[in-house]
């Protein structure tokens, strides 16, 4: 089975929202679903991709199937996170690049405030959100409960510092793309995987031969084993 999460549609959520966030994402929803936070043992950041919703992303809530999860699905200002290329120069993507990191932040810092620490947060995204879900880990290391970046890479031209501080400490990371994706080079996924591995993360990387640009079923798998270490630890 291959999935797109841009396409998917869910109703079953309810809305809070994150305001602490400077630039154009600023007073975005965040859609949430699965188990309220107070009953939750662990949460996943699900972040879309570019020209989706928070509402299709979080109906990958459904293929996890996990009942101990509260999901989170920021929705970006426009739904886009930034407006060009993950490849091209940081500045050409400034300021909606800080903004959607910082939306990010103030997430991950919510949820610790509600009594989830990293080691219980899990941060999945597709395409563009998965691009913005491991820049972000990048650049915030420390032991999350686990990475998927569907279909993604970290973000910037080749060539591009990773002069990234702090360490993953062993945060499981799940890279998947197809290795002729049009929008992903499979020179990055192994490029962020080189870097990801040197800040400490226990990263697994996949190529699968002429996937396209969408899901299947193993990385929802890899993803759902994930979610159960993290709910058994």
């Amino acid at each position: 089975m291959v999935i797109n999460p841009n396409n998917l549609i869910n109703k079953d959520h309810y809305r809070m929202t994150i305001t602490s966030v400077i630039g154009p994402h600023r007073g975005q929803p965040v859609l949430t679903a699965g188990v309220p936070l107070p009953q939750a043992q662990a949460a996943m950041i699900l972040v879309h991709g570019r020209g989706a919703t928070a509402a299709s992303i979080l109906s990958l809530a459904q293929e996890f199937d996990q009942p101990d999860f509260a999901y989170l699905a920021p929705q970006a200002a426009g739904n886009t996170w930034y407006p060009f290329s993950f490849l091209a120069p940081l500045a050409q993507n400034e300021p909606h690049l800080s903004s959607a990191l910082s939306l990010l932040a103030n997430l991950v810092d919510r949820l610790a405030e509600d009594g989830f620490p990293s080691d219980k947060v899990m941060l999945v995204g597709f395409s563009q959100g998965a691009c913005l879900s491991l820049e972000f880990v990048a650049r915030h290391a420390r032991w999350y409960g686990g990475v998927a970046g569907l279909s993604g890479g970290l973000i910037g031209p080749d060539g591009s510092p990773r002069n990234y501080t702090g360490l993953l400490t062993g945060t499981p990371i799940f890279l998947g793309c197809s290795d002729v994706d049009f929008h992903i080079p499979r020179e990055r996924i192994r490029h962020s995987t080189e870097v990801l591995r040197k800040l400490g993360g226990d990263v697994t990387e996949r190529l699968y031969p002429g996937m396209g640009h969408t899901v299947n079923e193993d990385e929802l798998d890899f993803v759902r084993g994930m979610m159960a270490g993290v709910v058994a630890n």
